[in-house]
């Protein structure tokens, strides 16, 4: 049976485990996986490297006269894992950086910065067969997605997930700071009044606050299927 291609939106809060459902999901259906959160952290990463952002300020004269020059691609290297590039040079490491996630919370509120990123987010699933994950897939970049998943786990689930990621990495994070940091991101994605945070109507709703990522991966290609029959159907 041969399935159309389609677009899958995964949307839902920091540390929710969105991008290892969507890595997984594109593995399994042999599709592209887009991390849009990536493509605003080389946004940030460029106007730091041009002194465009500093810990106080952002420069948006520059930014906005520049960002059109910003090529974002992605590509798999030989172990088969996805890096990103700007203007052909691999940041993958360099956008992995707590100085570059800070930055891309700040650029991400800025208007002229997510319609040129949603501008090329759709350039991207013009072909179909691509999952992406983030705040505003399903609402702004993908309204027409096939299929959307939002994803939510409690805020104490959430940092504690963070706070063992970070704990395996050899930090030495404090737990309330880890909760509290969680929860006054949940409260600026909700709030922006640039593409906030919310469940697309159509979504389907999974709260993973006590499933594993199996089981989760088991579920979202159930909805894969169920969505594509359907279609075949009609």
């Amino acid at each position: 049976m041969h399935n159309k291609k389609i677009n899958i939106a995964v949307d839902g809060f920091s540390s929710c485990g969105k991008s290892t459902i969507a890595k997984g999901l594109a593995r399994e259906l042999g599709y592209t996986y887009i991390d849009s959160g990536a493509m605003y952290r080389v946004v940030a990463l460029h106007a730091l490297r041009k002194g465009w952002l500093t810990e106080t300020q952002i420069n948006e004269e520059q930014l906005k006269k520049h960002i059109s020059e910003m090529a974002i691609t992605f590509r798999t290297n030989a172990r088969g894992e996805q890096e990103t590039y700007l203007n052909d040079e691999n940041v993958e490491r360099e956008i992995r950086t707590l100085e570059a996630a800070n930055g891309a919370s700040r650029v991400s509120t800025l208007p002229f910065v997510r319609h040129e990123l949603v501008r090329q987010q759709q350039l991207m699933g013009k072909e179909k067969g691509v999952v992406m994950d983030g705040r505003d897939i399903g609402t702004v970049v993908f309204p027409d997605a096939e299929l959307k998943l939002f994803l939510t786990a409690t805020p104490e689930v959430r940092a504690r997930r963070r706070y063992d990621e970070m704990k395996a990495k050899g930090d030495d994070p404090v737990f309330a700071e880890v909760l509290s940091n969680v929860e006054e991101r949940d409260l600026r994605d909700t709030t922006r009044a640039e593409s906030p945070l919310r469940k697309a109507e159509d979504a389907l709703e999974l709260d993973n606050s006590h499933i594993g990522i199996d089981e989760q991966l088991q579920w979202a290609l159930e909805m894969y299927h169920k969505i594509t029959a359907n279609n075949e159907q009609n």
